[in-house]
């Protein structure tokens, strides 16, 4: 078990836990900061948990849902006060509603994560602090410290899982809930340079084609919160032609933009789409949360193979981008 030491400090009403890991500092540190990876020890075993949102930077925001052995979903938040990678952030950790709306009933926790190199590997010092006494003692009761450890007993395992987040995987896409789902891929690059690819529309146009044989005659970024973008498709020596239109609803360079998308010509609900690029170690983690009006949308859409035609582009960009880094 990787926890060593448990302090309470009721005159400072602090609790500080500290873990040691064989593992190199930075891989500790992309553990945390990717959706994937946090998701697979934040939890207890019985509460494994799901990340609908991960932003792993200052001004961030993080929603987690945890679901329990009846089926019960319990919601927290995160909203990222600092993060000095790959050494340091903060949160204020708090209990909230599936959107992520703070419960403001329940108590709140800033908690500061502080990451070291070791002799053997890399070292985790979480320090939690708390409004009150009776706070604090209100979260024991409740099992953090409990749930805490056996969280963390989980980290071992998922820092030796090297190879379900290399660079070398291909586009993977994960169901979060019924009607949520997240695509996720490292690109070899780095976030301004990703964060580019997705706002010109020259090199957007060079990239953004899916299979072999299609060009991207529109392509109209939307580059201002409340305005339009439209996209589409033409397959080459042919009239088969497609495309897609929605809104920018957010944008937080180079880190997260958020759009709805609706096929053109077709009468499907949009989608909500949220983008966040993440810096790991190979490059890049791009994070797509897809929200759906249904399953039954959500599984078409799946079923239409949309991550083989994803692959090809993400791969053509990094073909793109790789003489830049050289």
């Amino acid at each position: 078990m990787p926890v060593t030491t448990v302090e309470k400090d009721l005159d400072q009403l602090t609790i500080t836990i500290v873990a040691d890991f064989t593992a190199p500092l930075r891989r500790l540190w992309d553990a945390y900061t990717d959706p994937r990876q946090i998701e697979r020890f934040w939890g207890p075993p019985t509460y494994p948990a799901a990340f609908l949102r991960h932003d792993a930077v200052a001004g961030g925001r993080s929603v987690y849902a945890m679901t329990g052995p009846e089926g019960d979903v319990h919601y927290g938040c995160w909203e990222w006060t600092s993060a000095d990678a790959p050494r340091s952030f903060a949160v204020l950790d708090r209990f909230s509603d599936a959107a992520g709306v703070p419960n403001t009933e329940l108590p709140a926790t800033r908690v500061e994560f502080a990451f070291e190199e070791t002799d053997t590997g890399s070292r985790l010092t979480t320090t939690s602090r708390f409004d009150s006494l009776e706070q604090m003692q209100q979260l024991i009761d409740m099992g953090m410290l409990e749930g805490t450890r056996e969280a963390m007993a989980q980290i071992d395992q998922v820092l030796a899982d090297l190879a379900s987040f290399a660079a070398e995987r291909a586009v993977e896409a994960q169901i979060l809930s019924d009607t949520q789902v997240r695509v996720a891929r490292v690109i070899r690059g780095t976030v301004d340079q990703v964060w580019r690819a997705h706002n010109d529309a020259a090199l957007m146009q060079r990239w953004l084609l899916g299979p072999d044989g299609w060009s991207m005659p529109v392509c109209e970024i939307a580059t201002t919160v409340g305005d339009s973008y439209r996209y589409e498709w033409q397959r080459d020596g042919g009239d088969e032609r497609f495309g897609f239109t929605g809104e920018l609803l957010e944008s937080e360079a180079p880190h997260r933009a958020v759009t709805t998308e609706a096929m053109i010509g077709m009468n499907f609900p949009a989608t909500l789409n949220e983008l966040t690029l993440t810096e790991v170690e190979g490059g890049t983690l791009l994070a797509l949360v897809i929200t759906y009006a249904n399953a039954e949308q959500r599984d078409a859409v799946l079923a239409t193979g949309m991550t083989d035609g994803m692959e090809t582009s993400y791969r053509r960009l990094e073909g793109l981008l790789q003489p830049t880094l050289a």
